[in-house]
């Protein structure tokens, strides 16, 4: 029996670590799956263990508020080394580039065991956009066994990078799959988010809480905000807000009071995705996101410096945009005016994937340890990466 070990810290980790996790079950006797979750976020973590059905055997429980990254890269290092050492797995597994994935690929390092990253090869080039997510990806890639790529471009980066043909699979975007079966399921609206809100009204949705927007960047973006819904008085801005003080502050300062703009509380992942549904545009520096709201045909601005996936960028239904106020403001404008230009940006292909991409995940793990066990030699016998349709 293969013993795999999840490691999972925030809510945007959970959703795209459900599928994987869900496939693993699927695979009976040949594979005892266990899950630890650190609670880097806890609320919004639990919200999404409950969605997918999802109970953890290990909960480290190690959110604290506004936490320093020193300290919590040393509580997770120290958290884990316990449970990896109980557990005894033969992978251990981690998505995306959190502090939580930095502590779980190196607990992999330090104890020998293959470690598989879930969304590999993502880049900007730049250390310090996003921070410390940049670094984080960087060295989980390092250090990993098998790196499954979201991408064809993902894959070309880790190749350019020096990385192995050998290790690299390209899956397509878990989230994609949580999406589509997410966005299936019945939803009651009597409980759906702003129930009052006109349906005939244009609406945008926002999410902006990244690290690296805290302080003038996250203000500029706030004064955006003011700014395009004193223009548009007719369109309804919703902003679920983080409730990370470092966000919650400007936010509350700033946009507080203003009549079209309604400032919720985070809300669930089902209901994240109704109101992505029913959004005419999207303001975000969500990773999630991007990659989410081309299969609802929704136009994105990303209020980002850079964005490491640029493949939603190349196709047309996703627009950087950057922190400052003005160009927010025309981009948004321009989209908002013309409804032919949000048309174009709806797209018909999401670029991030099929659906598919936990099935092909699992059936990469599985595969490399047959030949491991017929006495192959891995690093030749894995041969063609898997491409998305």
């Amino acid at each position: 029996m293969l013993t795999v070990l999840s490691i999972i810290g925030t809510r945007p980790e959970a959703i795209k670590m459900a599928p994987v996790i869900h496939e693993l079950a699927r695979c009976g006797d040949s594979v005892r799956s266990v899950v630890c979750v650190t609670a880097q976020h806890r609320e919004m973590l639990d919200q999404i263990l409950k969605l997918f059905a999802i109970c953890p055997d290990y909960d480290l429980d190690l959110m604290r508020p506004d936490q320093d990254l020193t300290q919590l890269t040393s509580d997770l290092l120290l958290a884990l080394a316990p449970v990896v050492k109980e557990v005894a797995p033969d992978w251990i597994l981690a998505q995306g580039d959190t502090t939580t994935v930095l502590a779980a690929a190196l607990t992999a390092f330090y104890r020998k065991i293959p470690f598989g990253h879930v969304e590999a090869g993502l880049r900007t080039g730049d250390l310090e956009h996003p921070f410390p997510e940049e670094l984080n990806r960087r060295f989980a890639d390092s250090v990993a066994t098998l790196l499954f790529a979201p991408t064809e471009r993902n894959r070309q980066e880790l190749l350019n990078e020096g990385f192995s043909e050998d290790r690299i699979r390209v899956t397509g975007n878990t989230v994609v799959d949580a999406l589509l079966e997410v966005s299936k399921r019945p939803f009651d609206f009597s409980s759906f988010p702003l129930t009052d809100l006109p349906n005939e009204r244009t609406r945008v949705l926002i999410t902006a809480h990244r690290r690296e927007s805290f302080g003038p960047q996250l203000r500029e973006i706030c004064y955006a905000i003011r700014e395009l819904a004193s223009r548009f008085p007719e369109v309804q801005f919703v902003y679920p807000v983080h409730p990370n003080p470092n966000v919650l502050r400007p936010v509350s300062e700033i946009l507080a009071g203003t009549a079209n703009l309604s400032l919720i509380a985070p809300v669930d992942y089902q209901s994240m995705v109704q109101l992505m549904k029913r959004a005419s545009l999207i303001l975000t520096d969500s990773g999630g996101i991007q990659e989410e709201a081309p299969s609802l045909g929704v136009p994105v601005l990303v209020m980002r410096k850079t964005t490491e996936r640029p493949e939603g960028v190349a196709a047309g239904v996703v627009r950087v945009v950057g922190t400052e106020r003005q160009s927010i403001v025309a981009a948004a404008t321009h989209l908002l005016e013309s409804p032919s230009a949000r048309a174009e940006m709806k797209g018909s292909v999401n670029p991030y994937g099929d659906g598919q991409a936990a099935q092909r995940i699992v059936k990469a793990l599985l595969d490399y340890e047959t030949w491991k066990q017929n006495g192959a030699n891995p690093t030749i016998e894995l041969g063609t990466p898997l491409l998305v349709s």
